[in-house]
C-alpha cells in the first residue's frame, strides 16, 4: 500500500502556483458538534501545511438549530449556513459533502449527494446496518465512474505512528503474523446518572461502544494486518440499563432505556491464520481515550498507545537475546509519514492533525481520480464485522459452562 508523502504527481504539476491559483473544493459540512469541530479544523489547516492540488473553502455548514449553527460558522469562518441538509446537497456551489451526523442519518445523506454528483465524506461507521452500508458502497462504486470518489472518516490510519507502523509491516519488518490485539477504552459513561444521549439509542447511534469505539479498532486491524477479518465471536453487554432524560423530569418518570451495549469484547481470526481479540468499553473507569495496539509476528513487534501518539514500540526479534527488546521509535522525523510538511524532528503532533491529514489524502485522491483510502467498500467490510460480532453475542455461545 503507498505510503503518504507531501509531494506526487498533482502537487508537482502544482509548484510555483499559489494557493489561490488552484481550483477551488467547496465542502458542505453537515453537523457542527464534536466531530464537525474536528473537521472543520482539518479543511482550515491542510492547504496551509500541505501542497494541496486544489484549495479547500468553507462554503456552507448545515445543522437543525439555525442560532447554533450560525455561530459555530461565524466562529470558524463558515461562509454560509443551511438547516435542511437536503438544500445544501441541491446547491450548486458544493463540491464536496462531509456528513459528521448521528449514523442513522449517514445513508440517507450520502445517498442523496453522491446523486447530485458531490464527493463525500462520510464519518463512521459508514452506516447503522449492513444494508445501509452496502447501498452507500455500490453508489459509491458508480459515482467513481463519474469522476466522484466518497470516504469514511477512519482518522485514526492518519497519525503517523499507525502509518509508519503500516510501512514497517508491508516491508515484512514482523514476518507473518500471528497475534493482533486492539483494546480500546472510554469511562465517560461510568456515572449512572449520565443523560440518555443520541449515543446510547440504537435508533441513533446502530450500536454503543461496539460501533462507537469498535469500529475504529476493527478498521486499525484490518489495515494494520493487510487483509479483512474473517470470523468472530463476541460478548457485548449493558450495565446501566436505564438514564435519565436530557430534558429533565417527564411524564414517563424521567428516564429512558439504554438500547445499545456498554461494552464490547470479540476474538476473530484472520485468512492468513493469525488471530485477534478486541476490547472496547465506555465503562473503563479511569480511561479517558486510551486505544493500544500490538502485532506480533515471526520476526518482531509493534506497539502502540494513542496516549503516547508520537510514539512507536518495536522489537526485532532477529537480534540477539543479549540485547534484543522493545525500543521506542519517535515518529516525528521527515522521512515519517506526513512529518515533511511540519515541524523540526523532536516537535509532535496530536489528534486534530490525524483530521488534517485525512483532509490532505482525500483532496489528493480527488484530484487523482482514484479511490481514496478508507473507502466506502472499506467501512462496509467494518460494518460486516460489527454485525457479525452482535450476532454472535445474540446467541450468547461465547462461553462453555465450567462444571
Amino acid at each position: 500500500m503507498a505510503q503518504p508523502q507531501n509531494q506526487d504527481v498533482a502537487a508537482a504539476q502544482n509548484q510555483g502556483a499559489t494557493a489561490a491559483d488552484r481550483p477551488p473544493l467547496r465542502v458542505g459540512m453537515i453537523g457542527y458538534a464534536f466531530m464537525g469541530a474536528a473537521h472543520t479544523q482539518g479543511w482550515l489547516t491542510a492547504g496551509r501545511v500541505f501542497d494541496l492540488p486544489r484549495r479547500p473553502v468553507l462554503a456552507a455548514l448545515c445543522g437543525r438549530d439555525e442560532a447554533a449553527v450560525r455561530r459555530m460558522a461565524d466562529r470558524h469562518g463558515w461562509a454560509t449556513t443551511e438547516t435542511d441538509w437536503r438544500a445544501l446537497v441541491a446547491r450548486d456551489d458544493i463540491d464536496l459533502v462531509d456528513i459528521c451526523t448521528p449514523g442513522d442519518s449517514h445513508a440517507e445523506i450520502a445517498l442523496a449527494a453522491l446523486a447530485a454528483g458531490k464527493h463525500v465524506l462520510c464519518e463512521k461507521p459508514l452506516a447503522n446496518s449492513v444494508a445501509e452500508a452496502e447501498a452507500m458502497a455500490a453508489a459509491a462504486d458508480a459515482a467513481q465512474q463519474r469522476g466522484r470518489v466518497a470516504m469514511v472518516g477512519f482518522n485514526y490510519r492518519r497519525l503517523p505512528a499507525i502509518a509508519l507502523a503500516r510501512r514497517m509491516i508491508t516491508e515484512g519488518r514482523l514476518g507473518t503474523l500471528r497475534h493482533v490485539r486492539l483494546t480500546y477504552l472510554q469511562d465517560w459513561l461510568v456515572d449512572p446518572d449520565f443523560p440518555l444521549t443520541w449515543r446510547l439509542r440504537r435508533e441513533a447511534a446502530g450500536s454503543g461502544a461496539l460501533g462507537d469505539l469498535g469500529a475504529h479498532i476493527i478498521d486499525l486491524a484490518q489495515y494494520l494486518a493487510g487483509e479483512p477479518l474473517a470470523g468472530v465471536s463476541g460478548l457485548t453487554r449493558t450495565f446501566v440499563r436505564e438514564r435519565p432524560l436530557p430534558g429533565g423530569p417527564s411524564a414517563d418518570g424521567g428516564v429512558g432505556t439504554v438500547t445499545v451495549d456498554d461494552t464490547a469484547l470479540f476474538t476473530a481470526r484472520f485468512p492468513s491464520g493469525a488471530v485477534a481479540s478486541f476490547e472496547a468499553s465506555r465503562f473503563a473507569a479511569g480511561r479517558k481515550n486510551s486505544l493500544r495496539v500490538e502485532l506480533n509476528g515471526e520476526r518482531g513487534s509493534l506497539a502502540f498507545d494513542l496516549e503516547r501518539l508520537n510514539e512507536l514500540a518495536y522489537h526485532d526479534h532477529t537480534e540477539p537475546a543479549a540485547h534484543a527488546g522493545f525500543r521506542r521509535i519517535l515518529v516525528t522525523e521527515p522521512d515519517h509519514p506526513y512529518l515533511d510538511a511540519w515541524w523540526p524532528p523532536g516537535h509532535g503532533l496530536g489528534y486534530e492533525h490525524t483530521f488534517v491529514h485525512q483532509v490532505r489524502d482525500l483532496i489528493h485522491a480527488l484530484a487523482e481520480g482514484r479511490r481514496p483510502e478508507p473507502s466506502f467498500a472499506d467501512g462496509l467490510q467494518v460494518q460486516r464485522v460489527l454485525a457479525a460480532v452482535e450476532e454472535s453475542a445474540e446467541k450468547d455461545s461465547v462461553y462453555t459452562t465450567v462444571d
